[in-house]
C-alpha cells in the first residue's frame, strides 16, 4: 500500500512539473518524466529490513543512531534475492528501490523479473515496470513503455499511475480527447485538491472548454513564503501572449519531485505569489521542512507542464528563515 499511494501520489505530480525544470531547465523530451524520491526508498527499505518507519534521518549505522546506507541495504536485498529467486514482493521491493536510486536499468531487470513470476497479471507491477522502462528509455512511451501501461489498464481501468502516463502517450500521439478521457478517470481516484485543480484544467484546455481559473487563496501552513514574480527586459519586449505560469519549490539537494507548485497567469504579472504547506505536493513533505528551497518561476508558453523551446523562466535558491519577500525575475529563454 505504502508504494501504491507513493507512486500514485508522484505521478500526479509530475502532471504539473516535470523533470525538465528539476534539470536546470535543459529540454528532454516530453517523455522524460521522472518521479524521484530517495525519502520513499528509504522509508520502504527501512520497512522491510527494520520494520520501523520512525528511524532517525541521516547517514551513519545502526549502532551509532544514523541511518544505514541506503544503497548497502539494496544491495543486502539483491543478495537475498538470489537465495530466493521466486520472491516475488523482493522482487518489486528491489526494483522501485532501483528506480528511485535512479538505477534504471537495475529496476528493469528485478520489476521484469516480478512480472514474469506474475504472469503478468498485476496491473501496479506493469505500471511500476513501465515507468522503469521510460525513465531507462525517454523514447519508450510509444513503445514498451506504452504497452505495459496499456496491458495494466487491460487488468485494471483505474491504475492512476497507467492512467497517467497512457494519457501523456494520447497527448504525444495527438490524440486529446483519449488523453482527457484518461485523466478524467484520473481525478476519479480523488487526488489533492491542489492536483485536482491542475488536473481539471488540464482535461478543460484538452476538451476545448474554458480553463478554470486558479485558486488564490492564501495557502494555510507556516512558513508561508512570498515570492514577488516579474518579467525581466527580454521578457517583456517579447510581448508574450498570456500563458500559465508555474511556481515550483524544490529542495536544491533533492529536486525531484517538487515540493510545493502553485499556478498563475502571466498577465496577472507582477505579483507576490504566496506559497506554504497547502500546497505540498506529497503530504508530509511540506515548505516549512526546509531550510533552502529553490524557486523557479516558468511562463510555459504551450500551456503544457513541460519545458518546452520558448519558455522563460526564473529561479532562485533562498533561505526560508529569513523571511524576507523573495524576487523573481523572469528572463531566461528555454533554448
Amino acid at each position: 500500500m505504502f508504494w501504491l499511494i507513493t507512486g500514485v501520489m508522484l505521478a500526479i505530480a509530475v502532471l504539473f512539473v516535470a523533470a525538465p525544470l528539476y534539470r536546470c531547465e535543459k529540454r528532454l523530451s516530453s517523455t522524460a518524466i521522472a518521479s524521484i524520491v530517495l525519502v520513499a526508498a528509504v522509508t520502504a527499505v527501512l520497512y522491510a529490513e527494520i520494520g520501523s518507519p520512525t528511524v532517525p534521518s541521516g547517514r551513519g549505522t545502526v549502532e551509532t543512531g544514523g541511518m544505514p546506507d541506503v544503497e548497502q541495504m539494496v544491495a543486502s536485498l539483491a543478495e537475498r534475492l538470489r537465495d530466493t529467486p521466486d520472491d516475488v514482493a523482493g522482487w518489486k521491493m528491489l526494483g522501485r528501490s532501483y528506480f528511485q536510486l535512479q538505477n534504471y536499468t537495475g529496476a528493469v531487470a528485478a520489476l521484469q523479473r516480478a512480472v514474469d513470476l506474475e504472469s503478468g497479471k498485476d496491473a501496479q507491477t506493469l505500471s511500476d515496470l513501465g515507468e522503469a522502462v521510460l525513465m531507462e528509455d525517454n523514447q519508450s512511451l510509444l513503445g514498451r513503455a506504452g504497452e505495459l501501461f496499456e496491458n495494466a489498464l487491460a487488468l485494471d481501468p483505474g491504475n492512476p499511475k497507467a492512467l497517467f502516463y497512457s494519457g501523456m502517450a494520447a497527448l504525444q500521439r495527438g490524440n486529446n480527447a483519449l488523453a482527457a478521457d484518461r485523466w478524467e478517470a484520473l481525478l476519479a481516484t480523488s487526488p489533492p485538491e491542489n492536483i485536482r485543480e491542475i488536473l481539471t484544467a488540464r482535461v478543460a484546455e484538452l476538451r476545448g472548454g474554458p480553463v478554470p481559473a486558479p485558486v488564490t487563496t492564501e495557502p494555510a501552513g507556516n512558513p508561508v513564503l512570498h515570492v514577488e514574480i516579474s518579467l525581466g527586459p527580454s521578457a517583456t519586449a517579447a510581448s508574450l501572449p498570456d500563458s500559465t505560469v508555474f511556481v515550483i519549490a524544490r529542495d536544491p539537494a533533492q529536486p525531484a519531485p517538487p515540493v510545493a507548485a502553485v499556478r498563475r497567469r502571466l498577465s496577472e504579472l507582477p505579483a507576490t505569489v504566496s506559497i506554504g504547506d497547502a500546497d505540498a505536493m506529497i503530504p508530509g513533505r511540506v515548505p516549512s521542512g526546509f531550510e533552502r528551497l529553490e524557486i523557479i518561476a516558468r511562463i510555459s508558453l504551450s500551456g503544457q507542464p513541460i519545458a518546452q523551446a520558448g519558455d522563460w523562466y526564473g529561479q532562485q535558491v533562498i533561505d526560508t528563515t529569513a523571511g524576507d519577500v523573495v524576487s523573481i525575475v523572469i528572463d531566461r529563454q528555454q533554448p
